[in-house]
């Protein structure tokens, strides 16, 4: 294979009815507890915080059919804590499957790079957007095109498409936690109900992001209606929540040129690893 390809990497996720039960990270907290024999060395090693280490052995002896990690009370030192044989079981089939994994990843790799339909960049940052998940109804996604810092705010504008950007505001601390740059892929989330809709290109709005498409569908219910526009080029759409009053009064109709105004502190964003 080409050294300048990128591989295709992946963690495993096992879910439970009752949530996740096991992952990269609780699997790397388990071998850690192996080695250190305590808890909280063990989510020092992670890394994770006192609370979250316990947090975690607590959901994974809930929802396990037997005990994962059990604690020796007592001692000069006040005893310690230890896997059972079945946490050991469970981390070799863990890591054995996630080998399993990775080969299919790098022969799904080698099919990409010898197909050419698409680069493995491409590829897997698709993978990652669609993988997150949020209750927000409009989903964005693009770089980071420019940043500018306040004394608390610091306003973030998202490349969206070659003709629309928008733009987010977040706390000095959220923007440097997620690590934004400028060229960051991220994701952009907004509420339909922090939309509104307005018609016409007259009226002044104190609201930085201004979306102006032709309304393409609506679901009219009896107290709200959602409409949905297409932004230019077709690709992008957003949706808002308004109520039926609202729509007769505004006159909307499928074909009809309208806006979706909302605030940048409406916008929500989550870096893309």
């Amino acid at each position: 294979m080409n050294a300048n390809i990128t591989r295709l990497s992946g963690k495993l996720l096992i879910d439970t009815e009752m949530g996740s039960f096991l992952g990269d990270k609780r699997i790397r907290l388990l071998e850690a507890i192996e080695q250190c024999g305590s808890i909280s060395q063990a989510g020092k090693a992670v890394p994770m915080s006192y609370k979250a280490a316990w947090d975690a052995v607590d959901d994974m002896n809930n929802l396990a059919p037997e005990p994962l990690v059990v604690r020796n009370a007592g001692g000069r030192h006040g005893g310690g804590t230890a896997l059972t044989p079945f946490a050991r079981r469970l981390i070799a089939f863990y890591r054995a499957l996630e080998q399993e994994s990775q080969r299919a990843l790098e022969q799904l790799t080698h099919n990409l790079e010898q197909d050419g339909v698409c680069g493995v960049d491409d590829f897997r940052q698709v993978l990652r957007r669609m993988s997150m998940k949020t209750s927000a109804r409009n989903q964005f996604a693009g770089p980071v095109v420019a940043i500018k810092e306040g004394v608390v705010d610091t306003e973030v504008s998202v490349q969206l498409s070659a003709a629309l950007v928008l733009t987010a505001t977040v706390t000095r601390e959220s923007a440097e936690n997620m690590g934004l740059v400028v060229g960051a892929d991220v994701m952009a989330f907004v509420k339909a109900s922090s939309i509104l809709l307005m018609v016409g290109d007259e009226e002044r709005v104190s609201a930085r992001n201004r979306l102006t498409g032709t309304v393409t569908r609506i679901q009219q219910g009896p107290v709200n209606a959602e409409v949905t526009l297409a932004l230019p080029g077709g690709r992008i759409v957003v949706t808002a929540v308004i109520t039926e009053d609202s729509l007769k009064r505004l006159g909307l109709v499928v074909g009809l040129r309208a806006s979706a105004v909302f605030k940048a502190s409406s916008v929500f964003l989550a870096a893309v690893d």
